[in-house]
This record gives structure tokens, sequence and C-alpha cells, in this order.
């Protein structure tokens, strides 16, 4: 008998289980378990109550479940489109006011309409293709235009030496090609709230994963325009006003004033005070500035001594914080911090 027969057998004679019932009773994992329910629940057999760990699974009543697993794609004229026009149109034909947690359509109106807006003001592109799809686990949106490409535009406006430099500079988080009309924020908070966000155009993908709390910036097949992808998962409990005040708390007057850097994304050397001030570019415009080393092994003291020294000592109003600091550089920092006492 397959797997997935056992496990509705085993619901069918307990009513009820949960996940770690089922695992226990076939003497399999929990996500080999999970891999079985989804399929069941897909095919309408199985129905789950709860979420994580505390959900429980039913055996349905043998009729076939009316499936929710919808797509949505259309094609926009950039010219004179409203963002919340379209958002309003996919929510009314997905229904995500029924279908989505409060915190969760939130963070689908506040992601969906950033993105297809950078689209509309930035993009130069005519037209742009918007795909939406509501799943049974996660929401999945694609929005891809073909115009100049976020990244070529960063870096002609910012005169920079490449692309991968303006992925970097669209980091930290205030970077705009229009400052009269946008805070460059919202690509920052887009990628904080989603589960996975990827901006690809070009030969240049950059991703967030939040499940496995990375960025990565990946060599791709060359593609005009920008195309960017997200995911988040039905049942997220992430919020959209928890990041924003995290990034922009009560402290700094609710001002986006909290920044955080992934010191790998921006070179492999971290050697001379020129790397160090290529990251520290644009940091004046915050309050506080983490700076995240995962995947750094160490630095040099030149490297060191710009951020830690000399960067502080011209802007002695500007926090700097680090996290992930391997044995090696904890020890550089302290040197180029004891040697200015």
């Amino acid at each position: 008998m397959k797997t997935s027969d056992l496990i509705f057998q085993y619901l069918n004679e307990n009513k009820s289980a949960s996940g770690t019932d089922i695992a226990r009773h076939l003497g399999l994992s929990r996500q080999a378990v999970n891999k079985h329910l989804k399929q069941l629940i897909q095919e309408g057999k199985v129905r789950k109550a709860g979420v994580t760990k505390a959900a429980l699974y039913f055996p349905s009543s043998g009729k076939v479940m009316k499936t929710r697993l919808n797509k949505i794609s259309r094609k926009y004229r950039l010219s004179h489109l409203n963002e919340d026009t379209v958002f309003q149109e996919i929510d009314r034909l997905l229904r995500f006011k029924k279908n989505l947690r409060s915190n969760v359509f939130d963070i689908i109106r506040y992601t969906f309409t950033e993105m297809l807006n950078n689209a509309i003001d930035h993009s130069g592109s005519d037209r742009c293709l918007v795909e939406v799809g509501l799943g049974y686990y996660t929401i999945n949106i694609r929005i891809r235009d073909y115009g100049i490409g976020i990244y070529f535009s960063i870096d002609q406006k910012y005169n920079l030496t490449d692309e991968i430099e303006a992925a970097g500079e669209l980091l930290k988080g205030k970077t705009t090609t229009m400052k009269e009309q946008h805070s460059g924020e919202g690509i920052f908070f887009t990628s904080k709230a989603v589960d996975v966000a990827s901006f690809r155009s070009h030969n240049l993908k950059l991703t967030f994963d939040n499940i496995r709390r990375d960025i990565f910036i990946e060599q791709e097949r060359f593609i005009k325009g920008t195309e960017v992808i997200l995911q988040t998962s039905i049942n997220s409990r992430r919020d959209i006003t928890e990041i924003f005040s995290r990034f922009a708390p009560e402290e700094y007057a609710y001002s986006f004033q909290r920044t955080r850097i992934h010191v790998k994304l921006y070179l492999h050397e971290f050697v001379s005070r020129s790397e160090a001030r290529r990251i520290l570019s644009g940091l004046d415009k915050f309050r506080e500035i983490i700076l995240d080393f995962k995947d750094v092994k160490k630095i040099g003291q030149g490297f060191a001594d710009e951020i830690f020294r000399v960067f502080p000592g011209r802007h002695p109003d500007i926090v700097i914080r680090t996290e992930n600091t391997a044995p090696a550089i904890r020890q550089m920092i302290k040197h180029v911090v004891d040697n200015n006492l």
C-alpha cells in the first residue's frame, strides 16, 4: 500500500491526527509525512486545521474539496496605470480578504503595490506582465517589465562601476533614482516582509531568503528589463507594522533610520579603505547601521579603521553595530578602536 494510502487509512481509523502522530505511526520523518499530506490536501482527501506543529489533519467528508489554487496572468500598459486599481482587481478575483489572514493580506497589498509602482515610475517600459498565484500554501507574485533594468538605472544615476555595485546600493534601503517622488524604501521593506524576494535584471539576480535568513547574488542569463518574484506563506506570522517599527522605531520618530548591511555581498577581499568607503557610501543618511559579517572570515586593518574609527569620528551621532563576526574580525575591530582611545 502506498504511503499516502496508509496515511489516509490511519486518519479514517483515528478521525484526526497530528503530523507527529502520523510520522510516529508509520516510522517516517515529519518532512516525508508532510509531503504526502500536502498531496492529500490538494486531492481533497484530507483537510487541515491549525498551523505549524499544532495542526491537526482530518479525513474529508468524501466530497472533493473545491480547489483554492488560482492564478491570474495579465498584461498592463504602464502609462497612467494605478497600482492600487490593479491590486483591487486581483483582490476581487482571488478573494484575498476571505482567503488570507489580515497580516498576510497587508503584506501582499504593500509589497505588490510597491513593486508595481516601481515598474510604473522607474522602468521606462511601456508595458508589464503581472502574475499572481494563490495556492494552498503560498502566494506567488511576479511582476515583469521590459525597461531599462533596475541595476543599470542605479548604476547610471550614481555613476557606479558596475551593476553589482548598484545592487549593493539598493540593499542599503534609501537608494532611489527619483528622490522627488520616492524615498527608496519600498524594496528594502518588501525584502523583509515576504518569505523570498528576488530581483532579476540583465545578468544579475538578487535574492532575499528570509526562511534561510540569507541573501544571494547570482549571475543569470540576460533578460531585458526587471523581473520581481515574491513568495509568501499563507501562514506567515510576519507583520508589516512590526517590520516598519523595527527599522523605523519610535526612538527615531518612526523615521526609516536603521538599516542592515550584508557585508559579504559588496566585495571579496575586505582589505582597503576604498572598499570600506564603498560600503559606507550613503549610510550617513541613517542613525543606526547594523553590519552583518556572516561568511566573512577576516578583514584588513585599513578596512576596519575606515569603518570603525574614521567614519564614527566624522559621524559621532551614528551608531554602528555588528553581527556574526568571526574571532579574527572581532580582534581587528578591537585593535582599531583601542588605538583610537
